[in-house]
């Protein structure tokens, strides 16, 4: 845990990792376990925190953990899996929650999600799933499923906060991986800086930080995979409060550089 003061400037910040969360089931009230988790190590919610939450525990409470024997594998599928040393079935998962294969190269097919995320196998994963023959997948709208966590803690806890949903992205020429929003709810998840000044006095034309990013890229500090940590909240970024949603992230085909 991450405890420096926080500032209303967002000079400092606190990253406060959630401990205590159980394994999550379908159905069950996450804002509920995380509400309770906050209060029980004595760090509850405080108006204006950003709570970040992984995707794999919202796919657990929203039942889109899927056993792999319900994925009949494609020719494509089959042929893939057997180059590569993988389960048929996985591959199946990763082909049918993409619109597009984007590339295929080394075992990893980089596919376009139906939310319009660009990313290794689609999202679908094996890990800390809970079990063998399971797959996890997104959520099916990352978007309204933080709003609908931003909205029951606001009841729970009587706080407003935002939400960010995280997911670990690879980068382009860039090794390791990273926390990414994929939802938002209750801010604006881009800064434009377009036609503010910089230091020296010029005009900026290109500058748009992805804040949604850069907190969720946060709250990974402290939510280690190993650590059963599936949930943080940064305290004194001013962020600013808004109905925004991570489609806003997505850069549109047209403009893409590398299509």
């Amino acid at each position: 845990m991450n405890a420096a003061a926080g500032a209303a400037d967002g000079s400092a910040l606190r990253i406060i990792g959630l401990r205590g969360i159980p394994e999550v089931r379908a159905g069950d009230e996450l804002a509920a376990l995380i509400a309770d988790a906050a209060r029980a190590q004595r760090t509850p919610l405080a108006a204006g925190d950003v709570l970040v939450v992984t995707q794999r525990v919202v796919s657990k409470a929203e039942g889109r953990v899927m056993p792999l024997a319900g994925f009949t594998p494609s020719a494509f599928a089959r042929a893939w899996a057997e180059r590569w040393a993988l389960d048929a079935r996985q591959v199946e998962a990763v082909l049918r929650e993409s619109v597009r294969v984007v590339r295929q190269a080394r075992g990893v097919l980089i596919t376009e999600t139906r939310h319009g995320l660009v990313c290794a196998n689609a999202g679908v994963d094996a890990s800390n799933v809970g079990g063998d023959g399971l797959v996890s997948l997104l959520p099916l709208d990352p978007d309204a499923s933080c709003r609908a966590l931003r909205d029951a803690l606001r009841e729970r806890a009587g706080v407003e906060v935002a939400v960010v949903m995280t997911d670990t992205f690879g980068r382009a020429w860039r090794e390791g991986q990273t926390n990414v929003a994929i939802g938002v709810a209750g801010l604006r998840p881009l800064r434009p800086y377009e036609g503010e000044l910089d230091l020296d006095g010029r005009p900026l034309r290109v500058t748009m930080p992805c804040v949604a990013d850069e907190l969720a890229a946060a709250g990974g500090l402290v939510m280690e995979k190993r650590a059963a940590i599936p949930a943080a909240f940064v305290r004194g970024y001013p962020y600013e409060p808004g109905e925004g949603s991570a489609r806003e992230i997505v850069r549109p085909f047209e403009r893409d550089l590398f299509p």
